[in-house]
């Protein structure tokens, strides 16, 4: 019985986050830093970083 491969059965799903202060989007960045691998959810508005998009919340 041949099945799907599990890369062909994965979806790609985008998702867009808001900010709740001014309504921009958030956007993913990946920052390189000391050597090590950073990333930031930046807002394209209001320009306030965080860690990640639920701590705009």
């Amino acid at each position: 019985m041949a099945g799907a491969s599990k890369n062909s059965r994965t979806t790609v799903a985008t998702q867009k986050f808001i900010c709740p202060d001014c309504g921009g989007e958030i956007e993913l960045k990946t920052l390189f830093e000391n050597g090590k691998l950073k990333n930031q959810a930046v807002c394209s508005k209001c320009k306030r970083t965080e860690r990640r998009p639920k701590d705009f919340k």
